[in-house]
């Protein structure tokens, strides 16, 4: 039995220049973090005794003989990617629903990645779990997806990640032990309660990078990644809140299906309850909105919100790690 975890991520700055429509062409950079919030996969190889060679357990349950018959896209081709030939069990379970904007899907294929190289005795580094994850969605499914998801899932902790066509940057944020605690105590996110598939509101985006069409709105947000970062390691954060606020309405000018009534709603009501400034979480149209709060305004913006689930969390510092191993 091996067992991964791997946890999801809160992107904060840059979010749309890292798809290589953007960045083949221009320099693309995200700011973000982890938070202890994670998909667990455990492994097993599976005995002779059944009339199937994989038992894939998620919201479905597969019994099927061949990889080609695998339904889950990502297990389908992370088993053919890495050429196991060895029966398999597989158990996914995770602490947030799936298609909420946290990057649970690249999460998931970075943890199977590495559950996968356990099985076979294999270590491997974290950029190389990144870039194996990124060749299977991007490539081997054919998903039009970013190349931020990965490499937070991989890596964890405060990250800025600069993206190019010849290389993708990890550079480590200096976030002191005071200003991660008061950010996580400022910082309030909610479940909109309404799931959605990140290709579907993308695809007008997408159009539109490839065109360049948007290249005007994406420079700004590039352009704030370092702007943010000087904030948050100074500590100031009511000025990393409003910077977050002006990106929210630029990231609103990539496409119509980002936002939408009830979550215009949502977020004026917030803001007028006094949080400096938000955003929702990953692609757009539903998933989890996110907000910089001065403490007194907590409880104000709370109960603006009432009708919406609060998820509490703390920062994850570790990335994807193999928790348990018994091969």
């Amino acid at each position: 039995m091996i067992i991964s975890r791997t946890p999801v991520r809160l992107s904060f700055f840059g979010g749309g220049t890292d798809y290589p429509l953007y960045y083949d062409r221009e320099q693309g950079a995200i700011v973000g973090t982890t938070i202890n919030k994670y998909i667990y996969i455990s492994l097993r190889k599976l005995s002779n005794f059944f009339d199937y060679n994989y038992r894939i357990s998620y919201a479905k349950l597969e019994l099927v003989k061949n990889t080609n018959e695998i339904i889950h896209p990502s297990v389908r081709e992370c088993i053919r990617f890495l050429k196991i030939k060895d029966g398999l069990e597989i158990n996914i379970v995770s602490d947030l629903p799936a298609r909420t904007g946290l990057g649970s899907s690249s999460a998931f294929t970075v943890g199977l990645l590495n559950t996968l190289y356990a099985s076979k005795g294999v270590i491997v580094s974290k950029r190389k779990l990144a870039n194996d994850a990124i060749k299977v969605e991007q490539d081997l499914i054919g998903e039009r997806v970013g190349s931020q998801d990965q490499f937070h899932a991989a890596f964890g902790g405060f990250n800025k990640f600069t993206f190019s066509r010849k290389s993708i940057d990890v550079f480590p944020l200096p976030i002191t032990e005071k200003v991660g605690k008061r950010l996580n105590k400022q910082l309030l996110l909610f479940y909109t309660k309404r799931t959605r598939y990140a290709s579907e509101i993308l695809r007008e985006q997408l159009r539109n990078t490839e065109s360049g069409a948007k290249d005007e709105f994406l420079n700004k947000m590039y352009d704030m990644v370092d702007e943010s970062i000087q904030y948050l390691v100074n500590n100031d954060l009511e000025s990393f809140g409003h910077l977050l606020d002006s990106s929210w309405n630029y990231k609103q000018e990539l496409s119509t299906a980002i936002s939408n009534k009830n979550i215009n709603h949502w977020y004026l009501s917030a803001i007028k309850a006094g949080a400096y400034g938000g955003k929702l979480a990953g692609a757009g149209g539903g998933g989890f909105l996110m907000f910089v709060v001065p403490v007194d305004k907590k409880d104000a913006v709370r109960k603006a919100l009432n009708n919406l689930l609060e998820v509490r969390f703390k920062f994850d510092n570790t990335g994807s790690q193999i928790i348990y191993y018994n091969n």
